[in-house]
């Protein structure tokens, strides 16, 4: 199955310091790889109107639904996410880490993640800034994202 991560209202290359907050500068978004936090999927610079990221994922059916499992998936069992990855690139091309925004799958209605599993497309659509301006962070479920599985 592919999940489909559509990304919008991103927050800018720059985000100034506030409390909590030291502000970064050279902003970029990727989605993290599995047991490896510094391989990214098409790192973006976070002042782009949109992104989009397309993962492959493997289901299996379980007593309590489907289980998703890939490359890009992280987590146990019932507790499956993706991480989408915010990070400072230096002049060097580095990219450091400073904040993470995980899409919970279980946030997936059954009836939606059905309907994927049998027609092979899950889409996540959510906006990338939070409320103060910076980078979404922490646990991302509905209303935060909207998951649907349209037709391909």
């Amino acid at each position: 199955m592919l999940i489909r991560i559509e990304a919008s209202e991103l927050p800018g290359r720059e985000c100034e310091r506030a409390p909590g907050f030291p502000g970064y500068r050279n902003i970029h978004v990727g989605v993290q790889r599995r047991e490896h936090p510094g391989e990214l999927l098409d790192p973006r610079p976070a002042d782009v109107a949109s992104v989009v990221w397309e993962l492959e994922a493997t289901t299996s059916r379980r007593e309590t639904g489907w289980d998703l499992r890939g490359p890009y998936v992280q987590g146990r069992p019932g507790g499956r996410f993706v991480y989408l990855s915010w990070g400072a690139v230096d002049d060097a091309g580095v990219f450091s880490m400073f904040r993470r925004a995980k899409l919970m799958l279980d946030g997936v209605p059954a009836a939606v993640l059905d309907t994927a599993v049998e027609g092979g497309l899950l889409v996540a659509r959510l906006g990338l800034t939070d409320s103060h301006g910076h980078p979404l962070c922490a646990a991302v479920r509905p209303p935060l994202v909207e998951w649907s599985a349209p037709a391909r």
